[in-house]
């Protein structure tokens, strides 16, 4: 039986291979073994995955200002991922872990994840994209406030005041820089980090029965016809620079997957979780350089409250993990 991932197995930020709609991890990778373990490794790997999504996310941006249309964007960015899967499954678990017998489950998934990967892109291009990365931060913040709710989880004193302390952060982001920060674009963006963490949950019932990367893999299926029928209603462009972004973000998201996915295979959620916030780094920079669009100076006073927030409840996280192996060893 697949093991059954925690909010900070499948979001700490990112921490999914379809980071655009918080998908899970291949199964297992939440607790690397000893003997697998390669912390530099891992760290170089998800500094390469943070950098990666915060390019897409940029391209995506500079792509919507170019004039693609949002369901060319996202259409290429699912289709991408079907042969890396694919490849992926042929060269480890093969096909077979395909079969199911909770095609509504997959479904469900897949209409939460649709909903969540369309937030997640329209988020960046109503907001400045330093800004909608910091949203993205709060998703382990609404994890921990769906399991509480939804699974009835024990949710302790430290993850809710890690909550309070994430959520004040939002507040002093949006609050002081209201003029500059669309109240339509910050719901957006803390409407995409919610989704990522209801996704996590219909994960984590699939992945009791499931194949974590058939579990992606669906999703792409189920997606892709959809959007490609969206992509109808808007023109295809023909010129080759829009062609070359929507390559680029194709490319962009696939990469940031497997880079995600090899990240888990040789390093622990906790030790490699901080690499993910050289993402706001890295996208004020695109702010900056592509878009002559510096964050408002809240920012920089909210973001380390949601960082903060986010770190402790992926430390408390594997605090009571370690504490619920000790009690299951003889």
């Amino acid at each position: 039986m697949a093991k059954t991932p925690s909010p900070a197995d499948t979001l700490n930020g990112r921490d999914a291979p379809d980071t655009a709609a918080g998908g899970p991890p291949p199964e297992g990778l939440g607790k690397t073994p000893l003997a697998r373990q390669r912390p530099t490794l891992a760290l170089v790997l998800r500094l390469g995955a943070a950098l990666t999504l915060a390019t897409m996310f940029a391209l995506v941006k500079l792509g919507h200002e170019h004039g693609l249309a949002l369901s060319h964007m996202l259409l290429i960015r699912q289709a991408a991922s079907i042969p890396i899967l694919c490849a992926w499954l042929a060269l480890t678990a093969g096909f077979a872990v395909m079969r199911t017998d909770r095609l509504g489950g997959h479904l469900l998934r897949s209409a939460y994840g649709g909903v969540g990967m369309v937030l997640n892109f329209l988020a960046p291009i109503l907001l400045p994209l330093a800004v909608s990365t910091t949203f993205s931060f709060t998703a382990p913040i609404f994890a921990v406030i769906l399991s509480a709710l939804v699974l009835h989880e024990h949710v302790g004193r430290w993850r809710w005041m890690a909550v309070l302390l994430g959520f004040a952060g939002v507040v002093v982001v949006a609050g002081p820089g209201g003029a500059l920060i669309p109240l339509l674009g910050a719901l957006v963006a803390v409407g995409a980090a919610f989704m990522v963490a209801l996704v996590s949950i219909q994960i984590r019932d699939l992945a009791q029965t499931e194949n974590s990367v058939a579990i992606v893999l669906y999703f792409a299926i189920f997606t892709v016809p959809v959007l490609f029928v969206w992509s109808l209603f808007d023109g295809w462009t023909s010129d080759p620079v829009d062609l070359a972004l929507l390559v680029a973000i194709g490319v962009a998201g696939t990469l940031a997957q497997v880079l995600l996915t090899l990240a888990l295979r040789f390093g622990q959620v906790a030790s490699v979780i901080v690499m993910d916030y050289v993402s706001l780094i890295a996208a004020a920079f695109y702010g900056w350089y592509l878009f002559d669009n510096l964050p408002p100076a809240s920012l920089w006073v909210g973001a380390p409250l949601i960082i903060a927030a986010g770190m402790t409840i992926v430390v408390r996280e594997q605090i009571l993990r370690r504490r619920r192996i000790r009690t299951m060893e003889p």
